[in-house]
């Protein structure tokens, strides 16, 4: 299995932290942001990587990562996304490094409490199709949120005002090589984007999609608020517990 770290698009919600930087290269606690899905990764026996990057700063990743050598055994590319196109659009670019294996591609702002190994290697033993990594949450309307029949997901539903449930789809997904087809056929949504529900809801139209639920906490870090929560929970691991000065809670 290969990995594919989406680490692109211009970072808006940080503006002004994003006028001079990649938002994936700011700071969490004492590491910067791209370091924890490549660890997520390593974590999960998973060592020749993909980091999927745009804009005027992506040659900050060259200049930080290198080869990857402070990671160990770890075979690191890069590639190139010009303007925004979406989830699914950078996707679409790691398709000749794919090279016809399974891949798990992470979201280059998730930070995670626990591990995706176990979810990983049930993918491995996957025949095929897609398998996700679901988190109930207390704001699904912020992500896209799974409807459940059955034990089973029958829809996804992308920033619901009204969510089917509480279980929020992370930024952590497992696909077969098919997902590329599936990229080929969408159409741009109304944000004039191509979007990555789109495509897990054509793994749920065939019938092939499984999940898992992710241990620990999770968040995103890309606002000023899930940003600031990121370092506190990540400070917590670390044992600074930061809850406890004025006006701070975990």
């Amino acid at each position: 299995m290969r990995g594919i770290i989406l680490a692109g698009g211009t970072g808006s919600r940080l503006f002004p932290l994003t006028k001079v930087t990649n938002k994936h290269l700011l700071p969490v606690y004492n590491q910067p942001m791209i370091y924890y899905p490549i660890r997520a990764l390593l974590d999960a026996g998973i060592d020749e990587l993909l980091i999927v990057t745009g804009g005027n700063n992506a040659g900050d990743f060259l200049r930080l990562l290198g080869s990857g050598r402070e990671f160990g055994s770890i075979h690191l590319n890069y590639t190139y996304q010009e303007g925004e196109g979406g989830i699914a659009d950078a996707l679409r670019l790691a398709e000749h490094f794919a090279d016809g294996e399974k891949i798990c591609v992470i979201l280059g702002d998730n930070i995670i409490d626990g591990s995706i190994r176990a979810a990983a290697d049930d993918f491995r033993n996957q025949d095929h199709g897609a398998r996700l990594l679901l988190k109930e949450v207390h704001d699904a309307e912020r992500f896209g949120v799974a409807e459940m029949q059955d034990g089973r997901i029958i829809g996804i539903e992308e920033k619901p005002s009204n969510p089917k449930s509480p279980y929020a789809v992370t930024g952590i997904y497992f696909y077969d090589n098919s997902v590329f087809d599936k990229i080929k056929t969408l159409k741009p949504s109304k944000r004039n984007e191509l979007e990555i529900t789109d495509v897990n809801n054509g793994y749920i139209a065939e019938g092939s999609l499984t999940y898992s639920f992710l241990d620990g906490w999770w968040t995103d870090a890309g606002t000023f608020e899930s940003l600031a929560r990121a370092n506190r929970l990540v400070a917590a691991k670390h044992g600074l517990i930061l809850d406890q000065e004025p006006g701070i809670k975990l």
